[in-house]
């Protein structure tokens, strides 16, 4: 998912430009050294002077090659250990050349060649680096008898250089971390904002939170009127999705109402904010560390969580890295909640709201085909208003509109969330009933009709208008017909000699 950011955590032009620095005041450096030993310890013999001023030339023609050829190497990690070779070489030579009095310099080289090597490379070539310039120097020490004060003051400056390219390490190091996390987020990002499935969102966003940060657990949830659902909670390994559970004095309330992040750094301390409680949620142990991060949008209100086991598990990097995925997720979401409303408009009956002729259809064979997986029985009422045309002729249209909805809201009222009422033209209605039984689903219908004639509808005059009468057909899959188209065929065939009969009729198989 990561593109390829180099050998080393930088990509060649970053080497380039991070080097220069160290390349210029290694430079410069030896230059100072050089001209220094001349000039304030003007050498015995004019062969010493010569060697001087060469070694110089070359090292200074070397550091300029080195700069310039590096970024040119297929092969960066063997030349970074070629020029500690080199350098090490160098700089153990060096005191040979120079007077002691001007040590303190050749560690100001070594400072630097243990700069640039770590900025290009591993550790490994820059503690190499400075651990054979200590063994040299060490026995250069023991045999010039050196006094303590020499000792300590190039003691001070080796270790000095270890610490700096040590911290250069761990600087790359988070560097490169931080590099992946954004690259992560902004991969996931883009297929965050494409989708327009809610259920794929949350699975992209959980794969995000899992790569990017390191928490215990985590949710998304969205406000519902006075309570959260989780669309996605995770805990310690284990999914709680789904779960409910009421905002009022809880961290997440806060958030929410105050459109603000809260960062708890660590939560054993007092938690010093108004009407606010800690509450355990998911799996019974406390976390230590928590941070929120309201998430708002136009149909989205919500929070953000992640939480430790651990007190100040995360950081100011993580809180603005949360902020960032919180941002870019309120929007998706509210994306997929347009989108879904959308496709829900299209599948609903404009007057009614219920499902109209199409998509009816559509869901009575899925359901079908769920049944017949799991050998249950799907019912299927085909009904109709009597007489309607009469009570538009005579009433109005409008009071006619008031009808259809009066009478799905009757039919809504006995029926399950899993069941489902469409539209099928006009006056007509069907109503599909999963693993309902033929006694169970006439007495449904009986309901339908019983409430049907407790409504009461008043005109523009305030005069009480009788609710018309309704006649149903009901059949039942698989027994009585094993496809879909049949099924629909039988029960309105049977809808329309209950119409025959009389109306105001329940017609099933048992009536033949």
């Amino acid at each position: 998912m990561s593109k390829d950011i180099g050998d080393f955590g930088f990509d060649p032009q970053d080497n380039l430009v991070s080097i220069l620095p160290a390349v210029i005041a290694g430079m410069f450096g030896l230059s100072i050294t050089v001209v220094s030993s001349i000039l304030l310890y003007p050498p015995e013999s004019d062969l010493h002077k010569y060697w001087l001023i060469t070694f110089g030339v070359i090292g200074n023609i070397y550091l300029g090659f080195y700069y310039r050829f590096y970024i040119l190497s297929p092969n960066k990690s063997k030349y970074a250990w070629l020029n500690i070779f080199i350098s090490s070489i160098a700089l153990s030579t060096l005191p040979y050349l120079i007077p002691r009095e001007l040590n303190h310099l050749i560690y100001t080289l070594v400072f630097m060649a243990a700069l640039t090597s770590s900025v290009i490379s591993n550790r490994g070539p820059s503690y190499v680096l400075i651990g054979l310039i200590s063994i040299t120097h060490f026995f250069q020490h023991i045999k010039n008898s050196s006094p303590l004060n020499d000792w300590i003051t190039d003691a001070g400056l080796l270790i000095a250089a270890l610490i700096t390219a040590e911290t250069i390490q761990q600087l790359k190091k988070i560097s490169k971390k931080q590099m992946n996390r954004l690259e992560i987020v902004n991969e996931i990002s883009k297929q965050i904002v494409s989708t327009l499935d809610t259920k794929q969102l949350l699975a992209l966003l959980d794969a995000e939170l899992q790569n990017v940060l390191e928490a215990d657990t985590y949710y998304i949830g969205l406000q519902k009127d006075e309570d959260l659902h989780m669309e996605l909670f995770y805990d310690d390994k284990e999914y709680f999705n789904g779960v409910n559970f009421k905002l009022e004095g809880t961290l997440s309330n806060w958030v929410i109402q105050n459109q603000k992040v809260l960062f708890l750094a660590d939560l054993r301390a007092p938690i010093q904010l108004e009407d606010v409680n800690y509450a355990l949620i998911g799996k019974p142990k406390a976390s230590m560390s928590w941070m929120g991060v309201p998430m708002k949008g136009t149909h989205v209100n919500g929070i953000m969580v992640i939480a430790s086991y651990r007190p100040n598990a995360f950081n100011r990097s993580d809180f603005e890295l949360l902020s960032n995925i919180a941002q870019r997720a309120a929007l998706a979401l509210d994306n997929t909640h347009h989108h879904a409303l959308v496709e829900e408009q299209a599948r609903l009956d404009s007057l009614t709201r219920v499902y109209n002729h199409g998509y009816f259809i559509q869901k009575l064979s899925e359901q079908a085909k769920a049944c017949q997986l799991e050998n249950h029985h799907l019912s299927l009422i085909m009904l109709d208003i009597d007489y309607f045309k009469h009570f538009n002729d005579t009433f109005g249209h409008t009071i006619g509109d008031e009808i259809l909805i009066s009478l799905c809201s009757a039919i809504q009222q006995h029926i399950k969330k899993t069941d489902a009422v469409g539209r099928w033209g006009g006056e007509e209605f069907a109503i599909a009933l999963p693993n309902s039984s033929l006694q169970q689903t006439i007495h449904i219908a009986e309901r339908i009709r019983e409430t049907l004639a407790t409504i009461k509808i008043d005109n523009s005059n305030y005069e009480e208008i009788p609710v018309p009468t309704v006649s149903m057909g009901i059949a039942v899959f698989p027994d009585e017909a094993s496809e879909i188209i049949k099924l629909i065929d039988l029960a309105d065939k049977r809808l329309y000699i209950a119409k025959e009969r009389g109306r105001d009729q329940i017609e099933t198989a048992s009536a033949f």
